[in-house]
């Protein structure tokens, strides 16, 4: 096909699924000229799968995305019809808040802020080939024709990437919700040299709600009182018309169908060459996995206000369609329910991402960035926190600015990024808890303390917003300090008071501060028994002051760590440098730091394979100063 040069801009960025949303409203507020192409204007921000954010660590990233100037927590927070705090009852690291979202509202809403998004064109079109001119990326070129040019390109072409969705014995190119795929740019990625795997993921069916006995399932509501993920969402907005989700069950009648048309399930057939996603199997894969497993939980998530649909969480499957319908049938209150969507699996291509830097800068391309499942991520909020990442770094680079690097300690973006550069995944990867091992303060409820000076920084976070933050700040830290100033008397209205909680009296005064570090004791009812404080602290405010003294002692053993991270990247490896000329380093360390290229110590020690012998090794060698690169 013969080309033509169409317009030039700073920022390209390929793919408009929520890693593309959120790089290319970042490029574009920070002063890039940005061009957001994706193959159907229809399906901007949508939800191919599951209709929700958040939950246990990936809700923590929707709030540090707000708190970087992004917008997916603002975005839910317009268009939700459902939100539940999970884990009330556990500490604050593994609280975490979900919200069920109108689908078509989220993307129309997301697609409308992009629309009037100063420096931002939004452009459908399928990008098949990257332009590369001595090893730096210089724009695409779309199926028509078109050469669009550019300083920098990011990638985040998701499940698209050489897509093929999977039904039984049926199998067929396309991107995920039956959208057209894109080919030719994986095999393009290839011939520049990258290396190309391929993951697999899946949904479950959607199903009719009125044709669903809810009498027989358990009711799940949204909770009575406010919450919202972006710090910026009002009180007042909150949505008091919220929808329920419903619970019920698989059985062993379930399981049997399951297990007769194993013969059938693509997965176990060979038809699925893709791996999928060990923390989020299908059914047929739980119940030949559990097989000891009476039951699994499946949840019936309404899929917006407007709709019929629901979403069959917990019931992910791509076995034949007439074997849907009879599992379907044989869940308590399903028992009549009529098919609206097949569920099915998608396999797809990824970047391996051991080639990435930790800005998402390929190592092989310069100026072209990888972001979402593109990477070998599974979900939304992962997804929306690398392309906010890749967004920002490629504007940097542009405006020859210092590059933006989120340390593990400084949240579980960091975490996710770190990951997926130093150890790469042989799966999809998901966000957990358990992944980060600074969790303590890497909480939901303090993303913004963390997160918002960094995103004021490099001009994202706007001015109001930031001075909401300075005035939190400064509430917080007054009132500790007024806690600490306080001291309870053993009065008889507080003996009376600890005697009807069957705590230990009073012998003596004891500092405010002190008193609420009993894990008995919250902030309200300390505040009946100390003068009133002049301001009228908000929730929030009160929150943080009650967390940090309750967990003082173990959040500063975790900074104490922090620290001695800090330091550990604070140590550069230079660039090239030629590891077979370092003496004593084993085997296996020398071929790791080849191929992931650390950047610091710090990497370089989390990497699998290189132990603290080789780290050792490594910066002795460094501090003789004679360094050897690479020819």
């Amino acid at each position: 096909m013969e080309t033509y040069q169409a317009e030039e801009y700073d920022v390209i960025v390929v793919g408009a699924g929520h890693a593309g949303s959120e790089a290319a409203l970042a490029a574009a507020r920070m002063g890039c000229r940005t061009m957001l192409m994706t193959i159907n204007l229809d399906m901007v921000a949508f939800m191919p799968c599951n209709p929700s954010l958040g939950g246990p660590a990936k809700g923590v990233v929707v709030r540090e995305i707000d708190a970087l100037g992004g917008e997916m927590g603002r975005n839910i927070d317009k268009t939700y019809i459902q939100m539940r705090m999970l884990n009330t009852g556990k500490g604050p690291a593994v609280r975490a808040l979900r919200a069920q979202a109108d689908k078509n509202k989220y993307a129309e809403t997301m697609k409308r802020t992009i629309e009037r998004q100063e420096n931002l064109t939004l452009r459908q079109g399928m990008a098949e080939k990257i332009i590369v001119e001595d090893g730096v990326c210089r724009g695409i070129v779309a199926s028509t024709g078109a050469m669009y040019r550019s300083k920098a390109v990011i990638i985040t072409a998701g499940t698209a990437l050489r897509g093929e969705i999977i039904i039984g014995e049926l199998k067929y190119s396309s991107g995920p919700n039956n959208s057209q795929p894109s080919l030719k740019l994986s095999d393009n990625l290839k011939e520049l040299g990258f290396e190309i795997d391929r993951f697999k993921t899946g949904t479950p069916p959607r199903i009719k709600s009125s044709s669903i006995d809810y009498s027989v399932t358990e009711e799940q509501p949204g909770d009575k009182e406010p919450n919202h993920f972006s710090f910026a969402t009002p009180d007042e907005a909150y949505n008091e018309n919220q929808l329920s989700c419903w619970l019920t069950y698989s059985n062993e009648t379930t399981h049997d169908i399951i297990r007769e048309n194993l013969h059938r399930a693509p997965m176990f057939t060979g038809i699925v060459e893709g791996v999928g996603a060990r923390y989020c199997p299908s059914i047929e894969d739980k119940v030949v996995r559990f097989s000891d497993k009476p039951r699994h939980q499946i949840f019936l998530e309404p899929e917006a206000e407007n709709t019929e649909e629901v979403y069959v969480q917990g019931l992910s499957t791509s076995l034949p369609e007439d074997v849907q319908q009879k599992m379907l049938h044989s869940v308590e209150g399903l028992e009549n329910a009529e098919l609206m969507r097949s569920g099915y699996a998608i396999e797809y291509d990824v970047v391996v991402p051991h080639q990435l830097r930790p800005t998402l800068e390929t190592k092989l391309v310069e100026n072209l960035y990888t972001a979402g499942q593109t990477n070998g991520t599974s979900g939304y909020e992962e997804a929306g926190g690398q392309g906010l990442v890749a967004g920002i770094n490629a504007a940097l680079k542009i405006q020859e600015k210092e590059p933006f690097v989120l340390q593990r300690s400084d949240g579980y973006i960091g975490v996710m990024i770190d990951d997926l550069v130093t150890k790469g995944t042989n799966e999809p990867y998901r966000l957990l808890t358990s992944r980060a091992e600074y969790r303590l303060i890497l909480r939901h409820d303090n993303a913004d303390l963390r997160l918002t000076e960094k995103g004021y920084c490099i001009g994202l976070v706007q001015k109001e917003q930031y001075e909401a933050y300075v005035v939190k700040k400064e509430l917080i830290e007054a009132e500790l300090k007024r806690l600490s100033k306080i001291r309870l008397k053993p009065i008889p209205e507080l003996q009376r008071f600890l005697e009807e909680k069957g705590m230990p009296l009073l012998r003596d005064g004891v500092l405010a501060a002190d008193f609420l570090r009993r894990p008995e004791i919250s902030y309200r009812e300390l505040s009946q028994f100390i003068p009133t404080s002049e301001v009228n602290l908000p929730n929030k405010v009160v929150e943080q002051v009650e967390i940090h003294l309750k967990y003082e002692g173990y959040i500063k053993k975790a900074l104490d760590k922090v620290e001695k991270l800090k330091r550990m990247e604070a140590k550069k490896i230079p660039e090239n440098i030629d590891y077979d000329a370092i003496n004593g380093l084993a085997t296996e360390a020398k071929q790791k730091l080849m191929k992931i290229e650390p950047e610091t110590i710090a990497q370089a020690s989390r990497i699998s394979g290189v132990n603290p012998a080789d780290i050792s090794i490594l910066m002795v060698y460094l501090e003789q100063g004679r360094v050897t690169k690479k020819k």
